[in-house]
């Protein structure tokens, strides 16, 4: 039951965690088990931590606490206090926290358990931070840091090296704090093996997503106009949520170089070693000229030992003689000199982008929104020149506020949308259009943050008219994962059409129950493509079951299942679409068994998001979709943020297949495709202006007023992720 428990909260099930953890206390108590009460206790504290919920996190902590205290339990005594000292400094209430944390010091200090001595000394480090007592926490980070390079524990040493970097910056230290957190983002993208080896009951030091790591040395970045830099940081960031959500994501030879250091930062973090070993030298001879007598040292030991106390005369922080060495004050002085310049080590990896985004067909631009708390920052990369920073005044809490809006607005086809789709514009756009329209540009790689990745760019509007009339768009992962240069082959196109229209079925996923409508119209739209496209086979129905569907695959092109499909929340594992064996296929099975290595494109033209929903995630399910079909071999996926009509998606379907056969890439076909939806002009994809009438299966009666697609909730919800070629 603990470890059922254990695994849910992985999987961000919370209740279902808590409920299993209940239920293994009752058992605990039952058998009068003392120890596995206090564990399970420890691990409901964790849950409740995870959903800040302060207070009750204190009080199974307290608990667990009282329970080891009784028994004379140390270790679990220290555990307890570690997670109670993160707690209280969570709160912000530091005092509380430093008490707790010293406690914990006293009893670890004699202990055999080096771990955890560096996460209380760690914890320690935080709250003296937060306290405003920079030297204070650097001397215990310090020590921490020692513990776990001597026990041989990377995350852990990349955990302190982001503390150092946060604290750095609370102090007003943007260039050091950078360094260190450039330090620590090399380390995790030098493992990038996740904390599956920790003890359960150790985890919730880590309960933050390593991620944030990347968020925060993004910030600083482009708050010191670093943009090149912070251009490669929000890359990998995109792969580190990646890593959080899925785990087991593995460097790649894109990803694993890191962040490119300066060499004045190399430098500066090399002087910062050399303090730490020629202080501990320090102590180590005056340790043994007190026990030998000064006279007895050797003359070399003598001369070492004068130069040492020169070089750190009256300096007890080891962090302020530091800062006190002059040769810092100049190494700081040059980064603040030379980020201001091009330097060729960090240029490479931007260059070889710049020349990759020169192969493709149309003037692109790659685009990339952070959003912070108190403003959106917007990073725009072109083929030539450098990139760009736009910051935006709008706070995280607003910007979220206006996409909810906007997404309950695009799945209600009677909405006014364009007041929303102009402000999310003049957010998100506005600012770059006049270096857009200067470079050219007609397509842009988007690579969205957080809940923009429920927005599709395409239905944003300038007053005049949709962002997609104006560009082609497709969504990348990141960069480092995707190839988006790779030129398929058109020539030996082949399509596997496979429909659920008899798709009325129900399933529980998790805590969730998905129940869905049969979809008549698919039938009709993968017949329509079998007489578009030349070479297409077609399953049907039970036909479309997993073994008919997996022997074809290798076989194949393009993939098109129209069928329905979610977007499990914040759960990309748990992501699935719908066979019409009544059976589902996950995500992570695609990536893991489906052979995919010959398809330029997959499908998925019925999927559902939590677009709309009044608290969005963090739309990691979008990028984990993306990523995952792209992993079994695929170079693009087509799919659906919200299920529209099925008679509506097999007018977009049909003017898309149309427009792909006249020899346009697949971003430009789904542009065109869109564009004939908006304007009923469908001449570009080889039709006629027409008018469209979609009928409701159930009252006979139009479902569209004069017969107009024009909305975006009957064309916005298809987005190209990888691949637009």
């Amino acid at each position: 039951m603990h470890s059922l428990g254990f695994i849910y909260l992985k999987l961000g099930q919370y209740a279902t965690a808590l409920d299993y953890y209940q239920r293994s206390l009752d058992i605990d108590v039952a058998n009068g088990s003392v120890g596995g009460q206090a564990l399970t206790l420890n691990s409901m504290a964790g849950v409740y931590h995870r959903q800040q919920q302060y207070d009750q996190a204190i009080d199974y902590n307290q608990q667990a606490l009282a329970i080891h205290q009784d028994a004379g339990n140390l270790l679990g005594q220290v555990r307890a206090l570690d997670n109670l000292g993160i707690v209280y400094a969570r709160q912000g209430n530091y005092e509380q926290a430093l008490a707790t944390y010293q406690e914990a010091l006293d009893l670890v200090s004699d202990m055999d358990a080096r771990f955890l001595q560096a996460s209380v000394l760690g914890g320690l480090g935080l709250t003296y931070g937060g306290l405003d007592d920079t030297e204070q926490a650097m001397d215990y980070f310090e020590q921490a840091l020692a513990i776990h390079r001597h026990i041989g524990n990377p995350s852990g040493e990349a955990l302190v090296l982001a503390d150092i970097g946060k604290v750095l910056a609370q102090s007003n230290q943007p260039e050091l704090a950078i360094a260190f957190y450039k330090q620590s983002v090399n380390t995790r993208e030098g493992i990038r093996v996740g904390l599956q080896g920790l003890d359960q009951s150790l985890q919730q030091s880590y309960v933050d997503t390593v991620a944030d790591t990347y968020r925060e040395l993004a910030d600083l970045l482009l708050q010191q106009d670093r943009v090149l830099e912070a251009q490669r940081v929000l890359d990998l960031l995109k792969v580190q949520e990646l890593d959080d959500s899925l785990r087991g994501v593995r460097s790649s030879a894109d990803t694993s170089s890191g962040v490119a250091f300066w060499h004045v930062e190399s430098d500066l973090l090399a002087l910062y070693e050399q303090v730490i070993a020629d202080s501990d030298e320090l102590t180590q001879l005056e340790d043994l000229g007190k026990d030998l007598g000064y006279d007895n040292l050797s003359p070399e030991q003598q001369q070492r030992l004068t130069t040492l106390r020169q070089r750190y005369s009256d300096v007890q922080s080891r962090f302020i003689a530091f800062l006190d060495l002059p040769e810092v004050s100049e190494l700081l002085s040059q980064i603040s000199q030379q980020t201001r310049r091009q330097n060729l080590d960090i240029e490479t990896e931007y260059q070889t982008l710049q020349a990759e985004l020169r192969t493709l067909p149309q003037e692109t631009a790659l685009l990339y929104p952070l959003i912070l708390p108190d403003r959106l920052e917007l990073v725009l990369v072109t083929a030539d020149g450098p990139p760009l920073r736009y910051p935006i005044n709008v706070k995280g809490e607003d910007l979220n506020r206006a996409i909810v809006a906007f997404g309950q607005a695009l799945k209600d086809p009677n909405s006014d949308i364009q007041p929303l789709a102009q402000q999310l514009y003049t957010w998100l756009v506005a600012p770059l259009e006049q270096t857009l329209e200067q470079a050219g540009i007609e397509s842009i790689l988007y690579s969205p943050d957080g809940a923009l990745r429920y927005v599709p760019l395409a239905a944003l509007h300038d007053g005049e008219q949709y962002l997609n009339q104006r560009f082609s768009l497709s969504n990348i992962v990141a960069v480092s994962v995707s190839k988006i240069g790779e030129v398929p082959d058109v020539d030996r196109r082949r399509l596997l059409a496979a429909a659920c229209a008899q798709c009325s079925f129900t399933f529980t996923v998790g805590e969730t129950t998905f129940s869905f409508d049969d979809l008549p119209f698919t039938e009709t739209e993968v017949n329509a493509l079998a007489e578009q496209m030349p070479n297409t086979s077609v399953l049907l129905n039970q036909g479309f079951s997993r073994p008919e569907l997996e022997n074809r695959l290798g076989s194949y092109s393009i993939i098109h299942l129209a069928t329905h499909g979610a977007m499990v929340e914040n759960q990309p594992s748990q992501s699935f679409i719908v066979l019409g064996s009544e059976e589902t296929v996950s995500i992570e099975t695609i990536r893991s068994r489906w052979r995919l290595n010959h398809a330029e494109l997959v499908v998925l033209s019925a999927c559902e998001t939590a677009v709309g929903s009044p608290e969005l995630g963090s739309g990691v399910e979008i990028l984990g979709l993306g990523y995952q079909i792209q992993q079994a071999g695929a170079q693009a996926v087509l799919a659906s943020l919200w299920k529209v009509s099925d008679q509506g998606t097999q007018v977009l379907m049909t003017a898309f297949y149309d427009a792909l056969g006249q020899g346009m890439t697949k971003a430009e076909a789904l542009q065109a495709a869109q564009t004939a939806l908006i304007t009923g002009d469908f001449s570009a994809v080889g039709g006629q202006r027409a008018t469209i009438e979609l009928i409701s299966t159930q009252t006979g009666q139009p479902l569209v007023a004069g017969g107009s697609l024009a909305h975006p909730y009957y064309w916005a919800p298809f987005i190209l992720i990888g691949n637009g070629l």
